[in-house]
């Protein structure tokens, strides 16, 4: 985990601009000391930022960098992540608790 903090602390420029031309913003990362790891980000299209990252030399060759660190992992890390749905939100409550 201090390696995975250590790598995040200075992520590549060029990965840094490959996420944001793919889309997402509000990007964040967030790792419990029991490694629970929670990632969360905006896109218009997670479809086409995917395929964005997918198709960039510089997010093959991070996760490459990264694969290491995911013990068990097959393929690359960041499309092994489970989606979670939304429960809760708070705009779209206040928005309809106003109309």
């Amino acid at each position: 985990m201090d390696a995975y903090r250590e790598r995040h602390a200075a992520v590549w420029p060029d990965m840094l601009r490959a996420i944001a031309s793919a889309g997402r913003r509000n990007y964040s990362l967030f790792l419990d000391d029991d490694g629970l790891l929670i990632g969360y980000y905006e896109t218009d299209s997670v479809a086409d930022a995917d395929a964005s990252l997918a198709a960039s030399e510089v997010a093959t060759a991070w996760e490459s960098h990264m694969q290491d660190l995911f013990t068990g992992a097959t393929g690359r890390a960041d499309q092994a992540a489970r989606v979670l749905p939304e429960v809760f939100n708070l705009e779209d409550q206040l928005a309809a608790a106003r109309g």
